[in-house]
């Protein structure tokens, strides 16, 4: 497990890049280069992190929770169920193609290990295939019963996971379209009998390099739906068994939603929070308590992991992106 190039306990800031309305997602681009940032202004907001020189991608008309890269292009998904393509190193960029993906909100975007496919998921309880080449829909899934809240690729690239409101967490095999098992992840919701209320669902996933495990970020122990009051955890699957093989809370207790959620080079797991202010931990992925936390300035709402595999970004209610290095 141990990495001479990272250590947890020593992560600091390293950069903040600043926008004038709060931030909602996050995204590092597969070069380096830029980091990404949604804001509740409608905008995406991308930095040159050697110069901090800031550009604004202007086209959507609601916040933007979803955003991948393929091919040179950056996909955006967006509350009204659109997905817009736009390039990614454009002095001015302008969207090239908006797709209408889903009815209701598009909430997120997986591109395939091999970048000839990304899938998106909504509130309309659909799953979508497309080609990142053409932009054509090769096959829509059907089969969650409520809002889909996140897909995520497996490393080795033969199945797509897509997960709901409700924890219902599905595998799909990818040749042929057919819902191959399923995994329990319910202990992310809980329904409110006193505000009659769904509240929890996936909230990040991400696989290990290996892929042999599956973390699935968001909240537990709801106890009142309507302010959101409950504790971050992660829900660690192991792929091969398919069962979860532990759930990651932080050490001491903190009240909010587990936004974000990454695998470090080394094995160990990254998670940030939101709600009675921000936290990042880390875990080893053994053990159910966190050995390291980092007090965040506030809520926290996403999380990246930049490909040096060393420098993680952190978007914030605030209006800021921070960029922490673990080493």
């Amino acid at each position: 497990m141990s990495n001479p190039a990272i250590d947890p306990t020593r992560t600091r800031m390293a950069l903040e890049l600043r926008h004038t309305s709060p931030l909602v997602g996050c995204r590092f681009d597969p070069t380096g280069r830029f980091v990404f940032a949604s804001a509740q202004d409608n905008t995406i907001q991308r930095w040159e992190l050697a110069n901090q020189r800031k550009t604004a991608l202007t086209g959507h008309r609601s916040w933007v929770r979803g955003l991948a890269f393929a091919g040179g292009k950056l996909l955006s998904a967006d509350y009204t169920g659109q997905i817009l393509v736009w390039p990614v190193e454009s002095e001015t960029p302008q969207p090239e193609r908006i797709l209408d993906a889903h009815r209701g909100w598009a909430r997120a975007i997986a591109i395939s290990p091999d970048g000839r496919l990304f899938a998106t998921c909504g509130n309309d309880q659909l799953v979508k295939i497309w080609s990142a080449t053409d932009f054509s829909l090769v096959r829509t899934l059907i089969g969650h019963d409520c809002h889909v809240y996140h897909v995520a690729f497996h490393p080795a690239g033969m199945h797509l996971v897509s997960t709901d409101l409700h924890g219902g967490t599905r595998v799909w095999n990818l040749e042929n379209g057919d819902q191959v098992r399923s995994l329990d992840c319910s202990v992310l919701f809980r329904y409110d009998s006193t505000f009659r209320a769904d509240h929890g669902g996936v909230r990040s996933m991400a696989f290990n390099r290996q892929g042999s495990l599956l973390a699935c970020a968001g909240i537990t122990n709801v106890s009142n739906a309507f302010a959101g009051v409950g504790n971050p955890a992660i829900a660690l699957f192991d792929w091969r068994l398919g069962h979860r093989a532990e759930l990651l809370r932080p050490a001491a207790a903190f009240q909010g939603t587990m936004w974000g959620v990454t695998f470090l080079p080394n094995g160990q797991v990254a998670g940030a929070a939101g709600g009675s202010g921000g936290s990042l931990w880390f875990w080893n992925p053994d053990q159910s308590a966190s050995f390291h936390t980092l007090a965040l300035p506030t809520n926290a709402r996403d999380l990246h992991l930049h490909r040096d595999g060393r420098r993680l970004a952190i978007q914030f209610f605030d209006g800021a992106v921070r960029i922490y290095e673990t080493a």
